[in-house]
């Protein structure tokens, strides 16, 4: 039996959250950290990544299907999704680029609060 992906896996102040390179669309780079450790059921996969709703979260499986990041098996009377060797390759430099995030936190969190308020005093005028 796996063990179960803990519930605040990716909480709203992941450095992940903060890093400026994706890979494939906004959430493909926490599925595949979901996928890190093996297949993984929808409903898995929604613990960790329940910000995201089950539409948008399809969409980001189909999209890394298609790229050939993620194999999709159906395994009657449900679907697993695993990494496939292409998709395990980008474990590593997801890795390299969350400690860039963690190094630069606070810059990057001081540059967006920064932005956001001269936003919106542009659009206070």
């Amino acid at each position: 039996m796996r063990q179960p992906l803990p519930a605040d896996m990716f909480d709203e102040l992941c450095p992940s959250s903060l890093n400026p390179i994706r890979f494939g669309d906004k959430w493909a780079a926490l599925v595949i950290r979901c996928l890190e450790h093996g297949p993984r059921r929808f409903s898995e996969l929604r613990v960790p990544l329940r910000r995201v709703t089950p539409k948008v979260l399809t969409q980001s499986l189909r999209s890394l299907e298609r790229d050939g990041l993620v194999r999709r098996t159906v395994r009657t009377p449900h679907v697993e999704y695993e990494l496939t060797p292409v998709g395990r390759s980008m474990l590593e430099p997801m890795a390299v680029a969350c400690a860039w995030a963690e190094r630069h936190w606070d810059e990057l969190l001081d540059a967006r609060e920064s932005y956001d308020n001269a936003n919106r005093l542009d659009r206070a005028r």
